[in-house]
């Protein structure tokens, strides 16, 4: 059973920047596509990028599309979200989880299957 634990969330100002950080064990064990969400109060949760097991193939949404980095490190079996410019419509609790899937493919929808606990963003000024 895979746990995705997410870490990196924090305060920042408007125009800071935070990298978020999706650590998941036995990674090497299987294709496993990595998806990072949202959900802000009062709003339904939203994906923002997902990344292929083998790192290829990254998708975004179009609202982050061009601001938001997705990566990952095999060495540590992390994905990263690096998120510059941040706006106050970017604050809320962001989730990471993990797909198993074939190989250069990740979905931008929520049909992933092992989710972590999330790690709140608060973008105040």
């Amino acid at each position: 059973q895979l746990q995705p634990v997410e870490s990196g969330g924090g305060l920042v100002q408007p125009g800071g920047s935070l990298r978020l950080s999706c650590e998941v064990s036995a990674f090497s064990s299987g294709h496993y596509a990595i998806g990072w969400f949202r959900q802000a109060p009062g709003k339904e949760r939203e994906v923002l990028a997902c990344i292929s097991s083998g790192g290829r193939i990254k998708n975004y949404k179009d609202s982050v599309k061009g601001r938001f980095t997705i990566s990952r490190d095999y060495a540590v079996n992390a994905v990263y979200l690096w998120m510059p410019s941040l706006k106050p419509d970017d604050a809320a609790i962001y989730y990471c989880a993990a797909k198993q899937t074939i190989s250069g493919y990740c979905p931008l929808d929520d049909t992933y299957d092992f989710w972590g606990q999330g790690t709140q963003v608060t973008v105040f000024s």
